[in-house]
């Protein structure tokens, strides 16, 4: 593979994975639930997924290849738990393309009406999913950027909404949001986890990174503490500016045009439709280094393991997730396997939480690598936090996410010999 990413470029990146089409509905769906208190609920969640983070960041430094928690679970417990966890992480990858190809067109519909249905629709999916697509054939380098320019795109709304809306909030009206009656705080845990998730995928091209032991956890690190100080704003200004935010369709743009007119509100929606195609874009460019690392190791066809003669980037397995999330997204049974990104995302964590102490014992750690404070306290307590978000999971994605289990029990009997034929065992 060709090493071509910066650091910054994978700052970009991490951050473009993470601030998503969520943060823009964020503030209702918190403010339903635990009302005035959500604010100080993004900063704790904040600092609760700093404990996965953190893994990440330490588990990253071992490594200058491509697979993320594939690879690190894979060294540290063998390659039947690596791959449960790299087919999983896949399964979240491809329904993700599908859902947030979707939720373009449906984003779209509210500058473009001809996109909520028809042969508009059919457009506003599949153009913007084969344009990310044929971007990140060419080379990383231009699908790197391509993140980046998204992130400064969908992050720019943002920050004038909170820079703007600072001078408009009634503190009165901030501290004195009422949850709806009813509110489930199981499901304002699982919303406020992923909120942040996507950072666990800024390692997954590390093979195309400039020198990503050093590189990654930095990026991590910084993503974190960008986003927190994000998300914990966002919430102050909605809650403060707009009265009845929790019971609100497009809360960002309802507040912004309270306090920026109806410019305002156009600004968010734009931010909005951007934030879905910036997450896209890095899903089109992590989901099949997975596949590739995957392949690599015997699982699948041998050709997803290929690299482009001339782009040095896995186009078959760049061709092959698109091949697979499109007819999805024009199904809509997307929607069956989106279910799985809650059980597939906490897979993820808690396999990189137990899989840190391990790897600490097992290899030589590189003479740069990051290592997390206090011992194996951190990891253990980052995955008992995956152990409560569990909990918290309805019981129709804890049932999606055993029967993908299964099916990966079946396909590992299948990984392919060295000389390429499958074998059972």
């Amino acid at each position: 593979m060709r090493r071509a990413v910066s650091r910054w470029e994978i700052v970009g990146f991490s951050i473009n994975d993470v601030i998503g089409s969520g943060v823009y509905l964020l503030p209702a769906a918190a403010a339903a639930n635990l009302g005035s208190a959500s604010t100080g609920a993004v900063v704790l969640a904040g600092l609760a997924v700093l404990l996965l983070v953190l893994c990440f960041a330490e588990a990253a430094s071992y490594f200058d290849k491509p697979g993320s928690a594939y690879l690190y679970t894979r060294e540290a417990f063998g390659e039947r738990v690596g791959f449960q966890v790299g087919w999983m992480t896949w399964l979240a990858r491809v329904s993700s393309v599908a859902s947030l190809s979707v939720g373009f067109s449906r984003a779209l519909g509210f500058l473009w009406p001809a996109a909520n249905s028809g042969v508009g629709q059919g457009l506003a999916i599949a153009v913007p999913l084969l344009a990310l697509t044929a971007i990140n054939v060419v080379g990383v380098k231009g699908g790197a950027r391509t993140a980046v320019f998204l992130a400064v795109t969908k992050t720019v709304p943002l920050l004038v909404f909170i820079a703007v809306g600072l001078f408009f909030v009634s503190v009165p009206l901030a501290t004195s949001v009422a949850p709806r009656e009813g509110g489930n705080l199981g499901a304002a845990v699982l919303l406020l986890l992923f909120a942040y998730a996507g950072f666990e995928n800024t390692a997954a091209p590390a093979g195309e990174f400039k020198n990503p032991r050093r590189d990654v956890p930095f990026a991590l690190i910084v993503q974190i503490g960008v986003v927190t100080l994000i998300y914990t704003a966002v919430q102050w200004v909605a809650l403060g500016t707009l009265p009845g935010v929790a019971d609100a369709q497009t809360p960002l743009a309802n507040a912004a045009a309270r306090f920026l007119g109806g410019w305002g509100g156009l600004l968010m929606t734009v931010g909005g439709v951007l934030s879905i195609l910036g997450t896209n874009s890095n899903t089109v460019l992590a989901g099949p280094r997975y596949l590739y690392a995957l392949a690599q190791d015997g699982f699948g066809p041998a050709a997803l393991a290929t690299l482009h003669p001339r782009y040095r980037t896995p186009t078959v397995a760049i061709l092959t997730q698109t091949a697979i999330a499109l007819p999805l997204a024009f199904s809509g049974s997307f929607e069956v396997l989106a279910t799985l990104s809650v059980v597939a995302r906490l897979a993820t964590y808690f396999g990189t939480a137990l899989a840190v102490p391990v790897l600490r014992r097992k290899l030589q750690a590189p003479a740069n690598a990051f290592r997390i404070p206090g011992g194996p306290v951190i990891p253990f307590a980052a995955a008992a936090l995956c152990v409560v978000f569990a909990l918290s999971a309805e019981r129709e994605n804890l049932i999606a996410g055993a029967v993908a289990l299964a099916v990966g029990f079946v396909l590992y009997r299948f990984q392919r010999k060295p000389d390429g034929k499958a074998a059972l065992g």
